[in-house]
């Protein structure tokens, strides 16, 4: 039986030790700061990024992989005798699910290989890909392994707190009209992602210990006593809160197990420096 190897894109934002011990395939974006071109967390790193950034005066863009990106990796892959699942970033956000889906129509027909629209981004689709790869070092079939990431999927709570709506303004990823109130009176905005994979305003609070509270608050009505899994992502250098939004939730919510990570340079072209991203998965009891 051929061996499952997980394949996903740089915004999964999948710390490098971790896709390393799971044997995961990265295909990265590219982060653009004018002429110059990165490749996201391979020749940009987070740090790296958020530096550039504060210092560049403009708001740097990204661009989706190309189908050949894909291509190249599900080719030598599937040449090596593997099977492939390959998890991309929401395709309401990018189009680099369509790569990913155009290069497996470039493949020949016995080529196995199935490609997952997350509809999610960050580390919302991460712990997907890294449960996916747990899942297949523990032997688990592919069906069974497909099947988890749709459940998980539909399980999935995400909250993403940021400083200020203008880099989703500007970048086309949410309402102008949101933008302006989010910019006023201290409102601090409230996103999360809908089952379709878009971006949209959950709430808007005034303050951030207000909108932590106001996290805490709907995740404890939602999952009760559930033992749950919750990862905090944050931008690197804008680690403030982190620690005091861990500890609330924490007496808010069942954590079985907490993990952090950081915002990539492609979602923080997006969502910008100070964000914060939480994600929340129930625990399945046997």
């Amino acid at each position: 039986m051929a061996s499952i190897v997980l394949v996903t894109d740089s915004t999964a934002d999948i710390p490098l030790q971790v896709r390393e011990k799971l044997g995961i395939s990265m295909v990265p974006l590219k982060v653009n700061f004018g002429d110059e071109s990165y490749l996201d967390n391979i020749t940009l790193q987070p740090a790296q990024f958020y530096e550039k950034l504060a210092s560049f005066g403009g708001l740097a863009t990204s661009s989706q992989p190309s189908p050949s990106d894909f291509y190249d990796v599900y080719k030598r892959l599937t040449d090596e005798g593997h099977s492939v699942i390959s998890i991309q970033l929401s395709g309401a956000m990018s189009g680099t699910y369509q790569s990913a889906t155009i290069a497996k129509s470039m493949l020949e027909e016995d080529a196995d290989v199935t490609v997952i629209d997350s509809k999610s981004a960050s580390y919302g689709y991460g712990l997907l890909v890294v449960t996916a790869a747990e899942m297949a070092q523990a032997g688990a079939s592919k069906e069974d392994i497909i099947a988890e990431v749709h459940r998980l999927r539909q399980e999935l709570r995400l909250y993403f707190l940021v400083d200020t709506l203008e880099y989703l303004k500007k970048g086309g990823r949410i309402g102008k009209a949101s933008a302006v109130l989010g910019s006023l009176l201290n409102i601090k905005p409230i996103l999360s992602i809908d089952k379709e994979g878009i971006v949209f305003p959950f709430d808007k609070v005034r303050g951030q210990k207000r909108a932590m509270a106001r996290i805490a608050e709907v995740l404890e009505a939602d999952l009760k006593d559930r033992p749950v899994k919750l990862t905090i992502a944050v931008t690197p250098g804008h680690i403030a809160g982190v620690s005091e939004l861990a500890e609330l939730l924490k007496q808010h919510l069942n954590v079985q197990h907490y993990q952090e990570t950081e915002i990539g340079p492609v979602i923080g072209t997006h969502a910008g420096p100070g964000t914060i991203g939480l994600f929340v998965t129930p625990v399945t009891v046997i």
